[in-house]
């Protein structure tokens, strides 16, 4: 099916290892239209092409991005100097069938096998780990508001699979998350950037019963809201109003579901709210840094690029590795400005930072807001 538009990938890939490590002046690539600081990046480009056709429905910021974005995460974090792991070496494709099976990876196999058969369809021979965080990076450039990603091709495949209790759960405490990160590496203001992330995702497995909830009413945006909204005052479990709404509309008796494990409640109706993110939220340790990036769209973009590129070549040396971040599509710019879901107001705000005041926000006019669910792909 795509014979025509990969004629030259496997020819083009099978000269990557070749031009890794060389320091090229910018070249011209075979398809006359790109050019690229490394030869090697050249056959990077009709694979970013088929991403955004096939995997991300036409360069939608949508449950796909959502899944991949994780999926860079839960490939890398897999990682201790003390306890071993291959970070990001996509390991999680390679030894599936141990890995999918982690309790905090529930519901991960799906964009797995997602991305196993787009490589396989369409004869991408870069590492798993390569691929991994190169869908990662694109996906994310489809959300309006993201930074450009960077994008490092080179890691070897894995040798083995990441130990279990690597990667931090939802229900876990805020010291707890804290030091699962230091011992990969990373410093709490970086914790807080790598949160980011939820401002473009969903949950389906928390509560099961409503899959693709949002963590806040612009999952398709990448903005601050996110960081906002997780500090609003919690009233309601989305499953339960789900439920409520089933009950009342068929009159039948409908299990009401909230308060799974590792679930709060959040602030709006449709939405979901993670117990970690609200105690990170909240802590004393952490609550300065999360409400930094209220507002401020230059920081969180510049945050969350530079953590996501130690968590996209963790395990792995820089030099070791050829920069070809100019594959990555340059994201819209950012659409709408932070504010209040409508019905809310400034006392719905949990002040938790000690040294600074919440920014003032005005409500968006209107009815409460509800948020739909992400659709599926």
């Amino acid at each position: 099916m795509f014979s025509k538009r990969l004629s030259c990938l496997v020819f083009a890939l099978s000269s990557v290892r070749v031009a890794y490590g060389a320091h090229t002046r910018p070249v011209a690539c075979a398809d006359g239209v790109h050019t690229a600081s490394n030869a090697a990046c050249c056959a990077l480009f009709p694979i970013v092409d088929l991403l955004e056709s096939d995997l991300f429905d036409g360069g939608e910021c949508g449950e796909e991005v959502h899944e991949s974005l994780r999926l860079t995460f839960h490939d890398a974090i897999g990682f201790s100097p003390t306890k071993g792991g291959g970070g990001a070496d996509g390991s999680i494709i390679v030894f599936d069938e141990i890995e999918t099976l982690f309790h905090a990876n529930g519901g991960i196999d799906e964009i797995v096998d997602a991305q196993r058969q787009f490589m396989q369809d369409n004869n991408v021979t870069l590492s798993p780990g390569d691929f991994i965080q190169l869908a990662g990076a694109v996906g994310v450039s489809n959300c309006p508001g993201a930074p450009r990603l960077n994008f490092f091709m080179g890691r070897p495949p894995p040798k083995a699979a990441s130990p279990d209790g690597l990667i931090p759960e939802p229900f876990d405490t805020v010291d707890a998350i804290l030091a699962r990160f230091a011992d990969a590496g990373f410093s709490m203001p970086e914790v807080i950037a790598l949160l980011a992330s939820h401002s473009v995702a969903a949950s389906d497995h928390v509560d099961a019963t409503i899959p693709g909830t949002p963590f806040d009413s612009t999952p398709g945006i990448f903005d601050s809201q996110f960081f906002i909204e997780t500090q609003l005052r919690g009233v309601l479990f989305p499953g339960s109003v789900f439920a409520l709404e089933v009950i009342l509309k068929h009159l039948t008796d409908v299990h009401s579901t909230g308060g799974n494990q590792g679930e709060v409640e959040s602030p709006l109706r449709g939405e979901i709210r993670l117990q970690s993110d609200s105690e990170l939220a909240r802590d004393s340790k952490t609550a300065c840094e999360w409400q930094s990036f209220v507002g401020n769209q230059a920081k969180l973009q510049s945050a969350f690029k530079a953590a996501m590129l130690k968590m996209s070549i963790l395990g792995h040396r820089q030099s070791d590795l050829i920069d070809c971040s100019e594959v990555i599509p340059v994201p819209r710019p950012l659409v709408g400005s932070p504010h209040l879901p409508a019905g809310n107001k400034m006392n719905d705000i949990e002040q938790a930072c000690a040294t600074a005041p919440f920014p003032s926000l005005t409500a968006d006019p209107g009815p409460a807001t509800s948020v739909p669910p992400v659709p599926p792909s």
